[in-house]
């Protein structure tokens, strides 16, 4: 049995409202809340970036795994804001929780996919025998330009997840990836804010990836969509992945636990990873998970995993993803979320 044995997320305290934003531009809040589906989304602190996100979430999964963090042989942080351009992010983090030096470690960059491609990785090594326990990452403070369509989504949060064969919480079953090269969204080297392709990231890229991803892992599984207790997909708003959802034939209830974009916005490698995060919170051992990945570019990542009774153990270990989504919120207004975003710089 390999899988998951350790989880943890971590989410900002601070918060924007869309309305806020989509005042600031001249756009009518309700059209933009009924046409995303997004409410508000979580915004970083001025001290916050991808590695303190990467950190608190592994911290987390570590005190679940119950592990000594010695064991861990590989840790993999998937993100599109890496704070540098070429020093790694993985090097802070495990000077911060104890890992290594005997460690291989990376940073991982695929759009929005970046965090199950590092937790891909960390099961494949563990799977293999290479290492006891390995450690996949996915996290962001992803970038929206002002009056973007991106501003009203890009957020920021993240989840861990180590892997290993021993104590497993989900196992799992199979895997699938699919990819081509589809330009619906790029940042260039020195540019802050990514571009895309507006409604051509839609068909073409989001929902063609998933849905291919998706279907080949159902057959290869040979089970269908009523085998399953949840699914969880890319969040890039509230409603894609509903709708991506459906067309795989899974319901809105199967979906609920996992879909938390509407007040979270989209943080980016950090999306799918911790909607698992939000649904291994209150899965039940027997539960079967669905979950497609996507990341621009582009390319999905899918898993299939089962809880099993080990679940029960450690879910109270670590603070749960719905109490940090849902409390201790501190809200800024447009100026404060500008400045602590950088999208104005004051002379201090």
């Amino acid at each position: 049995m390999i899988g998951i044995v350790g989880y943890g997320s971590y989410l900002p305290r601070y918060r924007i409202k869309v309305d806020l934003i989509a005042k600031q531009w001249g756009a009518d809040p309700e059209a933009i809340k009924r046409g995303l589906l997004l409410y508000e989304k979580t915004v970083p602190g001025q001290d916050e970036d991808t590695i303190t996100i990467s950190v608190e979430a592994a911290r987390y999964a570590l005190q679940r795994a119950r592990i000594d963090p010695q064991k861990i042989g590989a840790v993999y942080i998937g993100s599109e804001s890496h704070p540098y351009a070429v020093k790694p992010s993985a090097t802070v983090l495990i000077d911060a929780l104890g890992i290594g030096p005997h460690v291989h470690a990376a940073s991982y960059e695929f759009a929005c996919k970046a965090g199950t491609e590092a937790m891909y990785s960390a099961y494949s090594l563990v799977k293999a025998g290479e290492m006891e326990y390995a450690l996949g990452i996915g996290a962001d403070t992803s970038q929206g330009a002002p009056g973007d369509a991106l501003e009203y989504s890009a957020s920021a949060g993240g989840s861990a997840f180590i892997m290993g064969k021993e104590n497993v919480i989900a196992e799992i079953l199979f895997t699938n990836s699919y990819t081509s090269d589809t330009p619906d969204f790029w940042r260039r080297e020195h540019e802050f804010y990514p571009r895309h392709a507006g409604r051509f990231t839609g068909e073409p890229a989001y929902f063609k990836h998933i849905l291919n991803a998706g279907k080949t892992l159902l057959e290869k599984s040979g089970l269908s969509p009523k085998d399953f207790q949840f699914a969880v997909f890319h969040m890039p708003n509230g409603k894609f992945p509903l709708e991506v959802g459906k067309k795989l034939g899974f319901t809105k209830e199967q979906m609920e636990a996992g879909w938390i974009s509407p007040w979270m916005g989209n943080t980016y490698s950090g999306s799918s990873p911790t909607g698992l995060s939000a649904i291994l919170d209150v899965a039940k051992p027997g539960d079967n998970i669905f979950m497609v990945s996507f990341g621009s570019g582009a390319g999905s990542d899918g898993f299939i995993f089962k809880v099993t009774n080990e679940i029960d153990n450690v879910r109270d270990l670590a603070p749960k993803l719905r109490d940090m989504l849902d409390n201790d919120k501190i809200y800024l207004d447009y100026g404060q979320y500008a400045k602590f975003r950088q999208k104005i710089i004051l002379n201090e």
